[in-house]
């Protein structure tokens, strides 16, 4: 009996040691599968603030299972470019007209996933105070690209300063499409970063981004006048590829992009009349 009894209890303290084992052995499987699992990559052109700053707000409150990368570029070109390419995934810099004209261009396949918020843009002038001081045939720097360049003309438009062509699609004209130009101005079209430069040139009247003319300490308070746009024609919007749109990981973006946090950080700036929320929480 007391062989029995024995073998009883080393076959008991065998069955224990194994289960013991196994179960070290599961929870070590479970741990190594917990090291392995990756989040997806999301990468976002973006090049200035506050366009970069909301980029990287979105990557700190996306859900689990995705990161987002910020991948800054020098200028309005290469974000487009990295986003047809596939280098990178979405780009938050640009309004819808302004993405048409690239994809006309260049056979793009750009869509507008969401409108963000709308800069308040304007005319500031180094030498004038009022619009009734504004003389006849003086200089006029507006943005060299053509959606920019169209919305620049609409707020002079919008002032009653000149009249465009009213066969002509309002965010498509251009120089040759100004009917009425009382004060006879003399445009001069000049790369978007490179207006703040002309208004310390000391060009009269200089169309620009609140983004911009914050580098030498001016809002849109100090503009001679703003533009007048209740629909958002020119909000800055999320932008991402056709063939990606209703990815998992786009779906996850937006949703980033829209969060409670991106839009206390809009409406913080609204505070101070920089921009407007182009989106309702």
């Amino acid at each position: 009996m007391k062989k029995n009894f024995l073998a009883l209890g080393v076959t008991t303290a065998l069955f224990l040691t194994a289960c013991g084992t196994e179960t070290a052995e599961e929870e070590a499987v479970v741990d190594e599968s917990k090291e392995t699992v990756e989040t997806e990559l999301i990468k976002v052109a973006s090049h200035v603030p506050p366009m970069t700053d909301i980029v990287e707000i979105a990557g700190e409150v996306i859900e689990e299972g995705y990161e987002v990368e910020l991948v800054e570029v020098s200028d309005n070109v290469n974000y487009n470019d990295a986003l047809l390419h596939g280098d990178v995934d979405a780009n938050f810099a640009q309004h819808e007209p302004y993405m048409e004209m690239f994809n006309e261009e260049r056979d793009g396949n750009l869509v507008a996933l969401q409108t963000m918020y709308n800069a308040i843009v304007g005319y500031y002038s180094p030498i004038y105070e009022t619009l009734d001081e504004i003389e006849n045939g003086v200089e006029v720097a507006v943005p060299s690209d053509g959606s920019n360049l169209a919305r620049a003309l609409m707020v002079l438009e919008q002032n009653d300063l000149i009249g465009l062509d009213p066969a002509v699609t309002p965010y498509e004209a251009g120089i040759e499409d100004i009917s009425e130009n009382p004060h006879e101005f003399e445009f001069t079209e000049i790369d978007l970063l490179n207006l703040t430069a002309a208004y310390e040139d000391g060009v009269p009247l200089v169309f620009n981004y609140p983004t911009y003319i914050d580098k030498i300490d001016l809002t849109p308070a100090d503009a001679l006048f703003l533009e007048k746009d209740p629909d958002y024609t020119f909000a800055i919007q999320l932008i991402t590829r056709e063939d990606i749109k209703d990815s998992y990981k786009i779906k996850a973006l937006h949703e980033a992009f829209t969060s409670d946090e991106v839009y206390d950080f809009l409406d913080e700036l609204a505070e101070k009349g920089h921009l407007e929320p182009a989106f309702e929480k």
